[in-house]
């Protein structure tokens, strides 16, 4: 059925949620895993005249960002190995996470984005935005929202 799938993870209770499915479903498929993680290509404040950062701590924190993001993702792939599944792990930079997602499931040739959505409704949507929707709306890719 599918023969490559990606799932969004940011390491919350609730992504651990789609990659629970979709480790399951590659290996009730029989498909390869790529798991990703989406983390911001540098510091920046959404307030003008906002806290200035040195060289160093904005590289100190993009290193920060990079590692965890790897150690998530490879949590996840030793996981998704242990069950017989080839897995790859990706860390994106981006600023947006949706257009990451889309662009790592083009990349690397999936069939099918797994990820979770809050299921916000409302003025909460309509302030918090969702990524899940932004992918939903701009692929062409088969996604699975797992809530």
């Amino acid at each position: 059925m599918y023969k490559r799938i990606l799932v969004a993870t940011d390491g919350s209770k609730l992504s651990k949620s789609a990659v629970i499915q979709a480790i399951g479903l590659a290996q009730s498929c029989k498909a390869e895993l790529v798991v990703l993680q989406v983390v911001p290509p540098y510091p920046m404040s959404y307030f003008e005249g906002g806290i200035v950062l040195d060289v160093e701590e904005i590289k100190r924190i993009e290193a920060q960002w990079a590692d965890n993001g790897q150690a998530i993702v490879d949590a996840v792939k030793k996981t998704a190995t242990a069950k017989g599944i080839n897995t790859k792990a990706v860390v994106s930079k981006s600023d947006v996470v949706s257009n990451a997602i889309i662009a790592t499931a083009k990349k690397h040739a999936c069939d099918l984005i797994v990820m979770a959505s809050h299921g916000r409704r409302g003025i909460k949507r309509l302030l918090l935005g969702s990524e899940t929707n932004q992918v939903l709306t701009h692929t062409t890719t088969a996604v699975l929202v797992v809530r």
